[in-house]
């Protein structure tokens, strides 16, 4: 992940990766802040200047977003 001023940006390789888990329903592992997120992305979407991803923990279904702006790293789980 390339992080900028105040803007992380994935690359063109991760961006792929996460549209086909998207569309794929597949896992992905997110780190943020020193955390492993195991998720499934439902939507990748922007708020304001902010990109989104919307996902679904698999045990408890719960919703969460994470600002691309955060995270450390993601991996497509496969």
């Amino acid at each position: 992940m390339v992080q900028g001023e105040h803007v992380a940006r994935l690359t063109s390789a991760q961006y792929d990766a996460l549209e086909r888990a998207i569309a794929a329903g597949q896992r992905i592992a997110i780190q943020r802040r020193g955390t492993e997120y195991v998720v499934v992305p439902a939507r990748l979407r922007t708020s304001g200047r902010h990109e989104v991803i919307e996902a679904v923990h698999p045990t408890t279904g719960e919703r969460m977003e994470f600002l691309l702006d955060d995270l450390d790293d993601i991996q497509v789980v496969r």
